[in-house]
């Protein structure tokens, strides 16, 4: 049976000769978490003003069926009746479905709006590791430069 090698310590030693800011990782992680934070604000505050709407729509039916239901003294009033409800449903939902569209514009907005600002943070925290990065690299190779001479 082969022995297969530990090679733990090897990915140690390795690993540690590797320079790892941890900090960008952090700022990353708080901005990546922030965004999170924010974009189920935005989504639970469209589900919570959907609902609203679409219960209040409900209501409303409800509501119009009460004189729809109604026993009528003649046949005419139930048809009275029915074309009052229809016009009326076409009415509230054109009126619901305008309100539905604007909860999907403002989602729509404000998920953009917080995309492009965690873009441009997302970029300063890239642009100031690099540079850090940069000056590390720099310094490694000037010191193994003046230990090799």
């Amino acid at each position: 049976m082969a022995n297969t090698q530990d090679f733990t310590a090897v990915f140690k030693d390795m690993m540690g000769s590797f320079p790892v800011d941890t900090k960008a990782m952090e700022d990353a992680f708080k901005t990546q978490s922030s965004l999170a934070e924010k974009l189920s604000s935005v989504n639970l505050d469209a589900a919570t003003k959907s609902t609203e709407l679409s219960a209040a729509w409900a209501q409303d039916a409800l509501t119009k069926m009460q004189s729809l239901t109604a026993a009528k003294a003649e046949p005419a009033d139930y048809a009275k009746s029915m074309t009052e409800f229809a016009s009326a449903s076409a009415e509230t939902a054109t009126e619901k479905m305008a309100a539905f569209a604007e909860i999907a514009k403002k989602v729509q907005t404000q998920t953009m709006e917080l995309m492009l600002a965690a873009g441009k943070d997302m970029s300063e925290e890239m642009t100031a590791a690099a540079k850090k990065a940069t000056t590390e690299v720099t310094a490694a190779a000037k010191k193994a430069t003046a230990a090799a001479k």
